[in-house]
C-alpha cells in the first residue's frame, strides 16, 4: 500500500476509531451504573461489528450497482414507512420501529440512505432545471409526509438537507436561488403573521397536532425541560478527567450522549469527540472538492449537509443552544440502525471506484 493512501485511510480511521470507543466506553458506564440500559453494551457493540461488516460488503461491491437498484430500494423504503404505521412499535410517542424481537428497526433512518442513493441516480439525467428541482422535491416530500405522521420532525429535516446538497452540487442556476428565498420568505411572513396574531386559524389550517410540534420548536428557550435540566446539570458538575458523581438524564444513550459522555469521562472525552469530527468533516470536505465523478459529488454533498448538521443540532441541543428534536449523533448515540446506515454512507464515500 502506497504512503498516501495507508495516509488517507488512518485519517478516517483514526477518528472514527476514537468516536467508537468513546460510545463503547459510555455504554459500558451506564450499563453499570443504571439496569435499565444493562445490555446496552452489548448491543453497541454489535450493531458496530454489523456496520463495519457492512461497510466492507459495500466497499467490495461496484457501488454502480447499489444506483442501478436504487429507484427499487427506495420504493421499497416508502412501503415501509407506510407498513410501520399500522405494525409498528410505539416509543416516547413516535411509532417508527418494527420490533423484530432480537432488535428495533427503523425505516426512518434507512430513508436517509435510499434517499440520497436515488437522487444521485436520477437528477444527473435531468437537462431541465426545473424538472431537477420539482423531481428532488417530490421525492422527498413523500418519505417525509409518512414520516410526520410516526412524527419524527428530525428525520424530516435530514431529508431536505440531503435535498438541497445534492440540488447546490448540481450547480443549477443563481435565479432558481432566488427564487426560492423569495418563496421562503414569503412562507416565513405569513406563517408568522398567523402564528402570533391568528393562532386558531393556523391551526385549522395545519392541525392541532403539528401546531404544537412548531410551536414547541419556537419557544424551546422560554420552556422547561427536565431531559436539558438533567443536561445541563450533568455537564456543569463534570470535570475535565474521568467523574464518580453521575447525574440521571433522560434519553442519556441517544439524544443526550455528549452530557452523558461528558459526565462520565470528562471534558476531556468531548474534546476528543470535538477533534474527531472536526478530522471528518475537513476529510469529506476535501474528498467532495476532490472527485470528479458527478453521482459520487452529489452523494457527498448529500451526506455532509445531514452529517454536520446532526453533529451541531445534537451538540446545541445538549448544551441548549438549539431545540430537541431527537436526532442522534452519528457513530457515537446508541441505535442500530443509525449506526447501520451510517457506514452504509461510508461504503460508498470509500469506494474508490471511478465509473458509477
Amino acid at each position: 500500500m502506497k504512503r498516501k493512501e495507508l495516509l488517507n485511510k488512518l485519517i478516517i480511521i483514526i477518528p472514527l476509531g476514537i468516536l467508537i470507543f468513546i460510545s463503547l466506553l459510555n455504554m459500558f458506564i451506564i450499563g453499570k451504573t443504571n439496569l435499565t440500559y444493562k445490555d446496552y453494551f452489548l448491543k453497541q457493540t454489535i450493531w458496530f461489528i454489523l456496520g463495519l461488516l457492512i461497510l466492507f460488503i459495500i466497499y467490495l461491491i461496484k457501488p454502480q450497482r447499489l444506483f442501478k437498484y436504487s429507484k427499487y430500494l427506495y420504493f421499497f423504503n416508502v412501503l415501509l414507512l407506510i407498513l410501520v404505521l399500522f405494525f409498528g412499535k410505539t416509543v416516547n410517542g413516535s411509532k417508527a420501529w418494527f420490533d423484530l424481537h432480537f432488535f428495533s428497526f427503523q425505516p426512518s433512518e434507512l430513508m436517509k440512505f435510499t434517499l440520497l442513493l436515488y437522487l444521485c441516480e436520477k437528477l444527473p439525467h435531468l437537462k431541465n432545471d426545473l424538472k431537477l428541482i420539482l423531481t428532488s422535491l417530490f421525492l422527498t416530500v413523500i418519505p417525509s409526509l409518512f414520516v410526520f405522521l410516526e412524527p419524527d420532525t428530525g428525520a424530516i429535516i435530514i431529508y431536505f438537507l440531503i435535498t438541497l446538497g445534492v440540488i447546490i452540487a448540481s450547480k443549477i442556476p443563481k435565479k432558481w436561488y432566488f427564487i426560492f428565498l423569495s418563496i421562503l420568505t414569503i412562507l416565513i411572513i405569513t406563517f408568522s403573521y398567523l402564528y402570533l396574531y391568528q393562532k386558531d386559524l393556523l391551526i385549522k389550517i395545519i392541525g392541532t397536532s403539528f401546531f404544537y410540534r412548531i410551536d414547541r420548536l419556537l419557544t424551546f428557550i422560554n420552556n422547561d425541560s427536565f431531559q436539558l435540566d438533567r443536561s445541563l446539570i450533568a455537564i456543569g458538575s463534570s470535570s475535565f478527567f474521568l467523574n464518580h458523581h453521575y447525574v440521571y438524564i433522560p434519553e442519556a444513550p441517544t439524544d443526550f450522549i455528549i452530557a452523558l459522555s461528558i459526565n462520565n469521562l470528562g471534558f476531556i472525552s468531548f474534546i476528543f469527540i470535538l477533534l474527531s469530527f472536526f478530522t471528518l468533516d475537513i476529510y469529506f470536505i476535501y474528498n467532495y472538492f476532490k472527485t470528479q465523478n458527478k453521482k459520487k459529488k452529489l452523494f457527498y454533498a448529500g451526506f455532509l449537509l445531514m452529517f454536520i448538521f446532526a453533529q451541531i443540532e445534537n451538540i446545541g441541543m445538549n448544551l441548549g443552544l438549539f431545540p430537541i428534536i431527537g436526532l442522534p449523533l452519528p457513530f457515537l448515540s446508541y441505535g442500530g440502525t443509525n449506526i447501520i446506515v451510517y457506514f452504509m454512507f461510508l461504503g460508498i464515500l470509500l469506494n474508490n471506484t471511478k465509473n458509477y
